[in-house]
């Protein structure tokens, strides 16, 4: 958080961290000061990308973000712009849920197939987690479009729109997750009963990890989640040729590996920070080994080591 005047803040510290201070921001001021105050709805006044905190003689300047503590949300300020953004989005979208209190008793009650999927879905956490995930998701698609809303005005049109759409949102989510979780487990058994080389074995396990970690609903972008099925479909492909050809599969791992390590290198560097292009890049491998080991399923575009060279020349960080 920038000094304005005054003693300079701790970085990266929030200032909800300290005592209550007074508010403005460069637009408007909030109806209530940051530090601890708890908040069910929008009662708080216009948030603003910036916002100056007083506290006694300095000023401090930080970005905004509401904060999700499971039964009311908090204000934070925070130094960095992409935490903000971070903490806001999951703070926001607790802020929607506790309006629609009612409606998501009843989706949580209704999703439908959830016991089949849990079943599934048993290898990475449990049918409340999994449960969790699906409303949480239907939440964001519902109501988290962008723009994002700004004031009490925005936020409250806001739940109107999305509360009509709510369910239809759910069982298109719940009907995803069904289809990557059958995939999952259907790659799974075939790693099982397949019995491998090593060195294929933890290939495809490491793939399977990266594609189906235990909160994939909220950890995959929306677009690529429609291609998990397909993905996981290609593991069993794969799977399947390897007996009959296991000198082409070493081949095309041989070509992928080199590929994939700057990537997981890259990622470790980052330490979890989003970067678009890395992004790209992360989802042109999964494309690449469909191309490699399932061709039969097809790539929405053309792709090769080649392309993914080029793109990874343009990335910046």
């Amino acid at each position: 958080m920038r000094r304005v005047k005054g003693a300079q803040a701790r970085a990266g510290a929030p200032v909800a961290a300290a005592a209550p201070a007074v508010v403005a921001s460069h637009t408007n001021a909030l109806a209530a000061p940051v530090g601890g105050e708890k908040y069910a709805g929008w009662t708080f006044g216009e948030l603003p990308e910036l916002m100056e905190v007083r506290r006694g003689s300095q000023t401090l300047v930080g970005f905004p973000a509401l904060v999700d503590r499971g039964t009311h949300v908090e204000i934070e300020v925070c130094d960095e712009p992409a935490l903000a953004a971070r903490r806001h989005r999951a703070g926001l979208r607790r802020l929607f849920a506790l309006q629609l209190r009612e409606p998501l008793r009843h989706l949580q009650k209704n999703i439908p197939g959830l016991q089949a999927m849990a079943a599934h879905y048993m290898p990475l956490g449990t049918l409340e987690e999994l449960r969790e995930q699906i409303v949480e998701l239907a939440i964001e698609r519902a109501f988290m479009g962008a723009p994002l809303p700004t004031d009490a005005a925005a936020f409250a049109a806001r739940v109107q729109e999305g509360r009509v759409r709510l369910n239809l949102i759910a069982q298109e989510v719940a009907r995803l997750a069904a289809t990557v979780l059958q995939g999952y487990a259907a790659a799974q058994r075939k790693l099982k009963d397949g019995r491998p080389p090593r060195e294929v074995a933890d290939d495809v396990q490491a793939q399977l990890q990266r594609l189906v970690p235990k909160p994939f609903l909220l950890a995959t972008p929306w677009a690529a989640l429609g291609h998990l099925p397909r993905y996981l479909e290609a593991i069993v492909m794969r799977l399947d040729k390897l007996r009959a050809d296991p000198t082409r599969d070493a081949q095309r791992m041989a070509e992928l590996r080199p590929l994939e390590q700057r990537w997981l290198r890259r990622q470790a560097e980052l330490a979890g920070a989003a970067h678009a292009r890395l992004d790209e890049y992360r989802w042109l491998l999964e494309e690449l080994r469909v191309s490699f080991f399932a061709q039969e399923l097809r790539t929405p575009q053309p792709v090769s080591a080649k392309r993914l060279d080029k793109v990874w020349a343009q990335i910046d960080v």
